[in-house]
């Protein structure tokens, strides 16, 4: 083989193994892409316990209770579905109900989100843009229609 030939089989190889590998890799976090799912969205994919992901939407009004300790349980809506979640540890000053949050944890076996991480609205202006994406999603914010549940203007 010429010098020239096994450069291109060297190039040809090299490309083919790089390919590959991206293929492998977006093989792997297809689900993870998304930077978090809806109630309705873990719903409809019957995410079994312990899948360690991230979970949006509002926070139900009347379902906060605060214990004497650092635990808090609460309720995520994207006003279709709802789910359950507990968490022990110190909130975000802004975190309330009618808000946007983020939350990251696994669901149990009885079907409750025990979250590790609570990510709450930046302002009173802000909501992330993938819970009100999902609510526009789910029909329920319409842009021309004024701000959605939870304060947050129209984008």
């Amino acid at each position: 083989m010429t010098r020239k030939g096994r450069r291109l089989t060297f190039i040809g190889s090299a490309l083919a193994l790089g390919g590959c590998a991206a293929a492998l890799i977006l093989f792997v976090l297809r689900d993870n892409v998304v930077f978090f799912f809806s109630p309705t969205e873990i719903s409809a994919k019957a995410v079994g316990p312990g899948v360690h992901l991230r979970l949006g939407g509002l926070v139900k009004d009347g379902t906060l209770v605060r214990s004497e300790s650092k635990s808090i349980a609460f309720s995520v809506t994207d006003l279709t579905k709802d789910i359950a979640v507990t968490y022990t540890g110190v909130v975000p000053d802004l975190f309330r109900e009618g808000q946007g949050v983020v939350v990251e944890g696994a669901l149990d076996q009885s079907g409750i989100f025990r979250a590790t991480t609570v990510l709450a609205k930046h302002d009173e202006r802000y909501m992330p843009r993938e819970v009100a994406d999902a609510l526009k999603k789910q029909g329920v914010w319409q842009g021309g229609t004024g701000a959605p549940p939870g304060g947050a203007p129209k984008p």
